[in-house]
């Protein structure tokens, strides 16, 4: 078995409120779900109106396959436009 996770943190420059972060990350995090089925979440900055973290957990019998669903994660968070992303972190559990 092998485990990858995947820490992005990103800003969204236009976010104003929290509610408008989150229409923003919501997007992202249901994306991430349902197209690549894994676990994603926000981690972090829960409280700030433009950051964002999101925690993604791959979970595979082969470490080439999990290496390439996240490397499919990281690219489609890289495709929102509405987000600056600061830094991704990758661990292997």
């Amino acid at each position: 078995m092998f485990v990858c996770v995947l820490r992005i943190e990103f800003h969204v420059p236009l976010a104003h409120s929290l509610k408008e972060k989150r229409a923003v990350v919501r997007p992202i995090v249901d994306g991430l779900h349902n197209r690549f089925r894994v676990s994603a979440a926000e981690v972090e900055f829960q409280d700030l109106w433009q950051r964002c973290a999101i925690g993604v957990a791959v979970v595979g019998s082969t470490a080439a396959h999990v290496d390439e669903v996240v490397d499919s994660c990281d690219r489609y968070v890289w495709s929102f436009p509405e987000i600056e992303v600061l830094d991704t972190t990758r661990s292997w559990l």
